[in-house]
């Protein structure tokens, strides 16, 4: 009899993850490297953000809480929902998670069974899929390409849906690719969506603040009123506010799918770290100059970088309309020669020769569930980013 569980053999760790921590081991080991794999904002947390975690420490706030959040916090998300969506929850409708992922997680967990089907744009998130295989379900892919900046078609979504469709994970502006739906393109979707309601829609809306004008942006029960009953919208404080350790996710949605999503996180993580919900707190109901400031910076290294690997040989580099990652096409570098020697032939063999050649660590697009491209992440320093998109350049330009 096996150890490990069979489940595992279906899933694989983290891609992302994986750059970050080689480009750490590269570093540690002396060696000159840029890393533009990790997602998260190079920012620190705003200071009253700060404050208000060492106030709750200070207020012996440091026991167990309600298994899915504490009352106070359900209340502003309920009023965040309100002011920023359009979106009316009362508290029994929202839950509050360790981190954006577990909202995901669980709520996976609890819905679905043996043979059901999830709907996931590609390029996605590397831990939908994953997810959606350990709680059961089949993933399915929607291929999209850099002609359509990696956005999904009605008629595709027409097409992909069957009786055993689920769910609907949808993510606007997108990790990897920072492409934003706009509102009418958003309302076409969901027009569809109107046509099959045995499907359900799961938002991950965790870059709505990271976006860059004129886009505007918008969530599926917001733009169809219709939808509100079978749609799950997920947030966080991690991207928005520079908090991704502090792990705090969130979700309004149908009172009886936050009871069963409850339901298993009592019996897995329990509550979610008790301080980290204070300063959550305070993200959400105190000032919010940050979440311009970092825009403006943010949308300065993006044009930043989009102009310079547009300059590069063999690279296609879309300008995002959100998020912090660009997502550029390397379909003009395959099957040419790097220095070493190695002929490229996947976005894999791009990223790793690059690495190891100029010491730039980016994560090949096929991890997302579409290549050749690669994501890179400019929520690093100015001067970094100019320094990679250099790097990248000669690299390029060294193919043969």
């Amino acid at each position: 009899m096996a150890f490990l569980a069979d489940s595992l053999a279906r899933v694989k760790p983290s891609a992302t993850i994986a750059v970050t921590n080689k480009a750490r081991e590269l570093k540690a080991a002396g060696k000159d490297v840029i890393g533009l794999g990790a997602g998260e904002p190079d920012f620190d947390t705003p200071q009253h953000i700060k404050d208000a975690a060492k106030a709750a420490i200070d207020a012996g706030q440091t026991k167990y809480t309600a298994v899915d959040g504490i009352p106070e916090l359900k209340q502003a998300i309920c009023e965040k929902f309100a002011r920023e969506n359009g979106l009316t929850y009362t508290p029994s409708q929202i839950t509050v998670s360790t981190g954006g992922k577990q909202v995901l997680y669980n709520a996976l967990m609890a819905t679905l069974n043996p043979g059901d089907e999830v709907l996931i744009p590609a390029p996605y998130w590397v831990s939908y899929p994953d997810m959606v295989l350990l709680a059961g379900g089949e993933p399915v892919a929607i291929d999209t390409g850099i002609e359509t900046n990696f956005k999904i078609t009605p008629a595709q979504l027409e097409a992909a849906i069957t009786p055993k469709t689920k769910w609907l994970i949808f993510n606007s502006p997108s990790n990897p690719s920072g492409a934003g739906y706009t509102e009418a393109e958003l309302k076409a979707l969901t027009d569809v969506l109107m046509k099959h309601p045995h499907v359900w829609v799961m938002t991950d809306d965790m870059y709505e603040h990271i976006v860059y004008p004129p886009f505007v942006f918008c969530s599926p029960a917001q733009v169809e009123p219709g939808l509100y009953d079978r749609t799950l919208t997920c947030n966080g404080v991690s991207k928005a506010y520079a908090m991704t350790g502090w792990r705090i996710g969130y979700a309004g949605g149908p009172e009886e799918l936050i009871k069963a999503m409850a339901k298993i996180q009592s019996q897995s993580t329990s509550n979610p770290c008790s301080i980290s919900q204070y300063a959550a707190l305070a993200a959400l109901t105190g000032p919010q100059d940050y979440i311009d400031e970092s825009r403006v910076a943010f949308q300065r290294r993006r044009d930043l970088v989009v102009s310079a690997l547009n300059q590069c040989e063999g690279i296609e580099c879309p300008e995002p309309e959100g998020a912090f990652y660009v997502y550029p096409s390397v379909a003009g570098c395959m099957g040419k020669t790097a220095p070493s020697g190695k002929v490229l032939e996947t976005d894999e063999d791009f990223v790793t020769e690059l690495l190891e050649t100029e010491g730039v660590a980016v994560v090949h697009g096929s991890a997302f569930g579409a290549g050749p491209c690669f994501r890179a992440s400019y929520a690093t320093s100015d001067e970094s980013l100019t320094e990679a998109c250099n790097r990248i350049r000669r690299f390029c330009g060294a193919l043969k």
